[in-house]
């Protein structure tokens, strides 16, 4: 057996030892041990080897079965479908807008720009990037943007590594913005009750601020890159370039893609005053929207209907989504969430700022390490539980949100975004990012605009 192998199975065996030992350490009750080492087990194993994590997620949901752990009919209750459903029908949307070519028409209002310097670029890919990713996962908005950033770069002769950061910096931070931009916002928003316009009222503002401290930052330190592409652009003719890399998309085809989008997300903005009108239960529309369009695309354009379900579809994530969200309520049903809530509580001496303070940098530094979806399923039944000791959740899942997703930035593994962008960069131009080259401004960018969103939650009385 491989050495490595045999280091990963010592570490996952020595965290179960730990979280064991933690669990004798709370008075745990034999059910709550096994529920918690079951669900500490899934996650650890997941992170150690990410291959494969579906495989562990099946093993993790039959061992709370077998131990009786939690039983079926709640299991299903925990598993979120709703959240599921909900990015389905989004993921049907975007095949639609690849489909039409919205993305290439979209990279080429890049490259469009007249007088096209480099701070114009960076400002760019950092604004299209974050805007992106609040309209589309950021997954699919991170894949589109690299392809343009080598492009680009390749036809100025520069380097292209600090772009790919700056675009995936920008992409995290930008998926704050709106409840599309990350699985953890969808999530969130079925789990507190909040709306499509709370995130864009409370939520946007915040993330557009962080943005422009971000551009600012890594203006700064790629100073060296950014000049040097200066001095490329004023060699290069711009014309020849848009030649060279604009490729239109048929008009009517974009147009109807685009259009539908637009709809779907103008229905999603108005969610909640039309539930208020037609007494509906809350997020109802926001997640039946999606559906509902994803079913007309998919009655107007039949033929391939099974491509967008089977090809468009990120199936084998979606399921990984379903079962670790229902091994997550699990710590829930068996009251495990409620004991940590009052220990956290009792740390932060039963002060609702310093609590808020706790979440957010546990979420921004634990979503450094671990998967972000992973942590945020796990810290959203012990934030419910803060509702049974008296305390206002909302800033607390504005912490989570914003914790979890800027603490992607800080470390190369931090979020789905920076692992896509880097296998990229590594199989179209052999090109590897060091982990301590990613840290040096990742922490910076991650550290820095996790304190100005601390700042607004503790002083800023719209997220009290």
């Amino acid at each position: 057996m491989d050495n490595r192998l045999i280091f990963k199975f010592i570490i996952l065996f020595f965290l179960i030892f730990l979280v064991n030992i933690i669990s004798l350490g709370l008075s745990l009750n034999s059910t709550q041990i096994i529920a918690l080492s079951i669900f500490s087990a899934s996650v650890f194993a997941t992170l150690l080897f990410w291959d494969f994590r579906v495989a562990i997620a099946f093993l993790g949901i039959a061992l709370l079965l077998i131990t009786k752990t939690v039983d079926l009919e709640n299991l299903i209750r925990f598993a979120s479908l709703e959240v599921i459903l909900f990015l389905v029908g989004m993921m049907v949307l975007v095949g639609l807008l690849k489909e039409s070519g919205f993305f290439a028409w979209l990279v080429t209002i890049i490259i469009r720009m007249r007088n096209l310097n480099a701070r114009k670029f960076v400002f760019l890919i950092s604004i299209i990037s974050a805007l992106l990713a609040c309209c589309v996962d950021e997954v699919t908005s991170i894949v589109f943007m690299v392809a343009a950033i080598l492009e680009i770069c390749d036809y100025f002769e520069v380097e292209p590594t600090p772009y790919i950061i700056i675009s995936v910096l920008s992409t995290n931070i930008g998926s704050t913005g709106t409840v599309l931009g990350n699985p953890i916002g969808i999530l969130i928003a079925s789990k507190s009750g909040l709306t499509f316009e709370d995130f864009i009222l409370k939520a946007f503002p915040l993330m557009i601020i962080c943005l422009l401290l971000t551009i600012l930052l890594v203006n700064l330190w790629y100073f060296k890159s950014v000049k040097e592409l200066d001095r490329n652009m004023q060699r290069f003719a711009a014309n020849e370039m848009l030649i060279k890399l604009i490729s239109v998309p048929p008009e009517r085809q974009l147009k109807i893609g685009l259009g539908v989008f637009i709809i779907t997300l103008f229905f999603i903005s108005l969610h909640h005053r039309l539930e208020l009108l037609w007494k509906l239960e809350n997020n109802t529309l926001l997640l039946s929207i999606p559906l509902i369009f994803a079913g007309i695309v998919m009655i107007w354009k039949w033929k391939r209907a099974r491509q967008y379900i089977e090809k468009d579809v990120d199936w084998w994530t979606l399921l990984f989504f379903l079962l670790l969200f229902a091994k997550a309520g699990t710590l829930k049903y068996t009251a495990v969430t409620g004991i940590f809530a009052k220990k956290i509580a009792s740390l932060a001496k039963s002060h609702p700022l310093g609590l808020t303070s706790i979440i957010l940098w546990t979420t921004a530094l634990g979503s450094s390490i671990l998967d972000n979806v992973v942590l945020v399923a796990a810290f959203i039944p012990v934030i419910q539980s803060f509702k049974e000791l008296g305390f206002v959740l909302q800033p607390l899942w504005w912490a989570l949100l914003f914790g979890g997703c800027f603490g992607g930035n800080i470390t190369l593994i931090g979020s789905t975004a920076n692992i896509v962008a880097l296998g990229i960069l590594e199989k179209e131009r052999k090109i590897k990012i060091s982990f301590f080259k990613w840290l040096k401004i990742g922490l910076i960018v991650g550290l820095l605009t996790t304190f100005l969103v601390w700042l607004a939650l503790i002083w800023h009385p719209l997220y009290h």
